[in-house]
């Protein structure tokens, strides 16, 4: 009999809390990843760098595997149908994952945690994607926090609760590596896989199918290395604001599909950069959004928000979208975008504000073309930054904070190094004129803001 560990947002071996609960639990581990079609199949990129990246990882995770004796079994379809046939084929006491908060994943966990409990398998998810959940940091009536400062407080004295040693060192218990090198020797061999077969003359399949066969082709886009100098995140106060210097760790799309832990760069941030164990609050502080007020997803954190009356223009949109605003920082940052699926953290807002508050523009646009680009695509972060770029999410400044996209130049690109990296027409006859007065922009976004938040 095996136990399966299905791979999704962790593709890594050390430090992962699910794989070490599998490892320990006494019987042969096999591990499955599952390129789910019914989240592929709506990319409209075929060459979508994110699914290369997810591909490379798995290739690699696989190889690993086989030189510790084992094997990865990939799949491409519906997850849901995959562990229909996995379950009935084999004779499997659990499935162990980790814990993946979006919707779509809770509904899918629930209906394969339905098929396992059919088959007298169990399903177990814990937490490794984020250091404290949405359980975790709560209000003294045990209600979660709205707001970043005060949850803040709370997630940094929380950590402190449960300290271990380690030597001389006391190290959080949140932040502690599950040591899943000390059982590896756990993983199945390809003869235990066969032998837990339901049918004799049955083979495992550990095929690895090809991107084309999936309907991708292999992107060439850069992806930022797993590794930061500690140099970095030391001046990461100093330089996180400022596009044209390499001053932010980039390390999105590893958090993302977890080819690096989040434990690991949480403590290595404590005697590094208060600021930037700061970012990491701030993304457990989304996830929590996303876990307690799933409503998120499909609209604003504030539901009066829904009540304002958007403009509609396909023409304006594009401008943004291909950055031709006439606002030099707002273009680079929408340009670079395009270019390398990456935006610095300080323009992200920028455009996120210019869109929703100088075009008047519904932000669920913006919010999904950042979907489509951001190889650190995350829902409850970006979600999250965008609504608080809006001012209908869980941040406490209210809808006039409106970002003067002039003067964001000259404070955090005053040389403009960052725009001419990335808008080779800047300060030609070619570059257009501003599509929208800042003055005008302001006060007709104050305007209708009020309108229709008035006496919602």
């Amino acid at each position: 009999m095996l136990t399966f560990f299905w791979f999704r947002r962790d593709l890594r071996l050390t430090d992962n809390a699910g794989l070490y609960r599998a490892l320990k639990s006494g019987k042969p581990v096999q591990p499955v990843f599952i390129f789910d079609r019914l989240i592929l199949d709506a990319l409209t990129d075929q060459k979508d760098a994110r699914v290369t990246f997810i591909f490379d990882a798995v290739a690699a995770l696989k190889k690993e595997l086989q030189v510790l004796g084992s094997d990865l079994m990939v799949f491409y379809g519906n997850p849901i149908e995959i562990w229909q046939k996995l379950l009935t084929a084999y004779s499997a006491d659990a499935v162990f994952t980790n814990t993946d908060y979006e919707q779509y994943a809770v509904e899918r966990d629930a209906a394969v945690q339905a098929i396992a409990a059919k088959e007298n398998s169990a399903f177990h998810a814990f937490k490794d994607q984020v250091i404290l959940d949405g359980g975790e940091v709560l209000k003294d009536d045990e209600t979660p926090y709205t707001v970043f400062t005060p949850y803040s407080k709370k997630w940094r004295e929380r950590i402190l609760i449960r300290l271990e040693w380690a030597g001389d060192t006391a190290v959080s218990f949140y932040l502690k590596p599950y040591p899943t090198e000390k059982y590896l020797s756990n993983l199945a061999k390809p003869d235990e896989v066969r032998q837990a077969l339901k049918t004799a003359d049955a083979t495992p399949d550990f095929s690895l199918p090809s991107l084309e066969s999936m309907g991708f082709k292999r992107s060439d886009l850069y992806i930022p290395p797993k590794t930061v100098a500690r140099s970095l995140i030391k001046q990461y106060k100093d330089n996180r604001n400022y596009p044209s210097v390499e001053g932010v760790s980039r390390l999105g799309i590893h958090f993302r599909f977890g080819t690096v832990s989040i434990r690991e760069k949480a403590l290595a941030a404590q005697s590094l950069s208060e600021t930037y164990l700061s970012e990491l609050i701030w993304r457990d502080f989304y996830s929590m959004i996303l876990q307690r007020f799933p409503y998120v997803e499909k609209g604003p954190f504030r539901k009066n928000y829904d009540h304002i009356q958007w403009r509609d223009s396909d023409e304006d949109f594009e401008k943004w979208k291909t950055g031709h605003t006439g606002y030099p920082i707002v273009d680079a940052g929408m340009r670079q975008l395009n270019a390398t699926g990456f935006m610095h953290n300080r323009v992200r807002m920028i455009t996120a504000s210019f869109l929703a508050k100088h075009l008047l523009l519904n932000w669920r646009l913006g919010e999904a073309y950042f979907a489509e680009k951001l190889l650190d695509y995350d829902l409850a972060s970006n979600n999250g930054g965008w609504q608080w770029a809006v001012g209908c999410g869980t941040d406490a400044a209210p809808y006039f904070r409106i970002f003067n996209p002039i003067l964001q130049q000259k404070t955090f690109d005053p040389d403009f190094k960052y725009i001419r990296a990335w808008v080779s027409e800047f300060g030609t006859d070619t570059y257009p004129p501003p599509m929208v007065d800042h003055k005008f922009a302001r006060e007709r976004c104050l305007r209708v803001y009020r309108e229709g938040l008035q006496d919602r």
